[in-house]
Order: C-alpha cells, then sequence, then structure tokens
C-alpha cells in the first residue's frame, strides 16, 4: 500500500471516516456517489477512500462536493467475495479492505465502511484492530424496522460466526443493549433471546443456558430481559434487542428484506390492476412514499462489528448509493457520540460477569457509560 494524501486534505474539525472504494457489487462508481451524498447531507464528514488512486481521482473529481474532502490511499490489491478469509489474512495487505482497516488503526479515521466479504472483513477486523479485553466472539449488530417508538429493534449477531454457546450470547447481550443504550438513547433497553417459541421448555440447551445467564444479569447490566421471543418478536415491539446465533440472525434480516422487496412489487403491481387503482395511487401517493421509505432495507444498510478496538460498518454488497450513504451516516452517528469508548467502558465493566465464576448475589456491575 502507498500512502498518497490528498493535496487539499480534509477540512479541520470534521470526523473522518474510513471507506473501502472496492468492495461492493456495483464497484467504486458507487460508492464515490454514495460518500457524495452523505457529504451533501452533511458537510461535518470527510473521507479516507481506498482502492486504485488514478481510478478514484476521475470519479471523485466529478462530485464538486467532495472537493477537499476526500483523501486518497492508493491499493492495487482487491478483496473479492470469493476469497477465503484466512488467505486475506496471509496475504490481504495491499487490498483496499486492509488499508481501510489500518486507517482506524492509526487514529486517522473514526470508523471504517465496507461492502466488502463478510468473512474476510471480520478477520482482517480482528487481525488489525483486535477484540476488546473480555470478548470471546464479536457481533454483527443490524438495524431492523419495528414498531417501537425508536423506529428500529437491534438484532445480533447478524453473521460475523454461526456458532455462539450460553456465554457468547450472553456477551452478545451485554454488547446490544450498550448498543442501543448509547446509539438509540433507550435508558433501560430491552433484551430478548430469539428462539423456537417463547416456552421456557423449548429450545437447545445453550438456548436455556443462556436464558438464565442473561436474566441474572440483566440488573446489573443495566437492561430488562423480557425472555425467550419468537421471529415474529423481530420488527415487533416486545422488545428492543434481540439476540442469536449468526446463522439465525443472517437468515431472519434476509429474509426481511426479501419479504420488504416483495411488498413493494406486489403494491406497485396492485395499483396498476386497473384505472381506478391507479386513481388511487395518485391519491395515496404520500402515504406510500412513507411506507416505501421506512421499509426500505437501504435505509438501515450498515451492521456495526461489535466487540473491536475500532468502528467497523459491513455495508451490503450489493448496495446502491442511498445504503453506502446511509452505511456513512452510521459510522458518523456512532463516532460522533463516542460509542467505541463507551462500549469499551461497558465491555470492561462486564467482564468480570462473563468468567467461568459467577459473580456474588446481588453485587451491581458498575455503571461506566455514559448516555
Amino acid at each position: 500500500m502507498t500512502a498518497q494524501p490528498d493535496q487539499t486534505g480534509s477540512a479541520s474539525g470534521q470526523i473522518i471516516i474510513s471507506v473501502d472504494a472496492m468492495g461492493g457489487d456495483a464497484g467504486p462508481s458507487v460508492v464515490v456517489a454514495g460518500i457524495a451524498k452523505s457529504a451533501k447531507k452533511n458537510p461535518e464528514v470527510g473521507f479516507i477512500l481506498h482502492g486504485p488512486e488514478d481510478r478514484l481521482r476521475k470519479l471523485v473529481a466529478k462530485r464538486r462536493v467532495l472537493d477537499g474532502r476526500v483523501v486518497f490511499r492508493d491499493c492495487a490489491d482487491v478483496v473479492t467475495m470469493e476469497d477465503k478469509p484466512s488467505q486475506v489474512v496471509r496475504n490481504g495487505k495491499n487490498t483496499s479492505m486492509w488499508s481501510t482497516l489500518e486507517s482506524v488503526r492509526s487514529g486517522e479515521a473514526a470508523g471504517a465502511v465496507s461492502c466488502g466479504n463478510t468473512g474476510a472483513l471480520m478477520a482482517l477486523s480482528m487481525l488489525r484492530l483486535r477484540r476488546l479485553p473480555g470478548v470471546t466472539r464479536p457481533a454483527i449488530a443490524i438495524l431492523f424496522p419495528s414498531g417501537n417508538p425508536q423506529g428500529f429493534n437491534v438484532l445480533l449477531d447478524a453473521g460475523a460466526d454461526i456458532r455462539a454457546d450460553a456465554r457468547d450470547l450472553l456477551q452478545y447481550a451485554l454488547m446490544g443493549a450498550s448498543y442501543a443504550r448509547n446509539g438509540m438513547n433507550l435508558p433501560r433497553p430491552r433484551v430478548g433471546l430469539l428462539n423456537v417459541g417463547t416456552e421456557e421448555h423449548k429450545g437447545k440447551a445453550e438456548l436455556k443456558e443462556a436464558q438464565a445467564l442473561i436474566a441474572d444479569y440483566a440488573e446489573r447490566a443495566n437492561y430488562e430481559f423480557v425472555g425467550f421471543v419468537e421471529g415474529s418478536d423481530i420488527p415487533g415491539k416486545r422488545c428492543d434487542v434481540i439476540v442469536t446465533d449468526g446463522f439465525t440472525g443472517n437468515v431472519a434480516i434476509k429474509t426481511g428484506e426479501g419479504t420488504a422487496r416483495m411488498i413493494g412489487s406486489l403494491l406497485r403491481e396492485a395499483f396498476k390492476y386497473s384505472p381506478l387503482s391507479r386513481l388511487a395511487s395518485l391519491l395515496a401517493v404520500t402515504s406510500l412514499q412513507r411506507l416505501s421509505k421506512r421499509i426500505d432495507p437501504r435505509r438501515v444498510n450498515g451492521g456495526v462489528f461489535l466487540g473491536l478496538n475500532g468502528t467497523v460498518i459491513k455495508s451490503h454488497g450489493s448496495a446502491d448509493a442511498t445504503g453506502i450513504s446511509a452505511a456513512v451516516k452510521l459510522a458518523f452517528t456512532l463516532a460522533q457520540s463516542g460509542f467505541a469508548e463507551r462500549l469499551a467502558a461497558r465491555v470492561a465493566s462486564a467482564a468480570a460477569l462473563t468468567q467461568d465464576e459467577p459473580a456474588p448475589a446481588g453485587a451491581q456491575a458498575e455503571e461506566q457509560e455514559s448516555r
């Protein structure tokens, strides 16, 4: 990797987001369009853009809103969706993904955004940024549209690791509650554990063990545990944080995204059915636009890697400019709130809770994070 800062640099006082320009399915033109969309909405954000510098400069030059707000890092190689994480860890030093994370590691950027290979991004994030002390498995947390007042529920893990034992699920609950508390301003988040039913006798042994652990530490970690929840509760009002393993979580979010797209398609077909239905669509255009915006998965694009020494946002590989802009907005918002530092404080204070020996009955965990 050759680091060649743009001569105009980024304006003083901006929050800098490191962006992998080469990770998306649609190529760097969509990524540049996305950061331009974000820059237009937010004058306080600047970017470090990673990829082939000559190519990226030409794309950025077409977007006047990016003048003086982009620093380039020239990277010759790209992590593809087919690359194995182990290969990327061994041979990926010259890739745009590696360089993107390096900017966070060095402190140049407050957060990283990549549309690239999820497994490789997690592996490199763990290698370059390292896990927070006390974290066994980092998790991907996503925002899922819901009926709650905040408009979204937090779901984790959404695909960082398909395995999760009872203590991993407890850590997810602790980190998810911290994310909801600091990122969504929920003083005492409600946490649910995803299962095939709400009855206590249902589910695998590790889920029953996790249920007991999460319930035991609820008061000490300042969240409310509502017990087992079902798939229908993911967009519901029963809880604010849904905890599950990465396999189940990934299937759930992709099912939700597919359902949202199907609903949009069926509505368009229904309103084209007859002249009367087309007239009805004109009368309902404002309401339909609000519905479309509410269920549009692009507008909540971006999963947060929790449990690392730095903020990393995994955007969908198929994200368009709107999706990229949403991921950048999430990285900016978390950086602005100091979320990484607060999560580190929460994990540090909760580390004793996840040791093999249980804490004494009635012990209170010190609350180190501020809202």
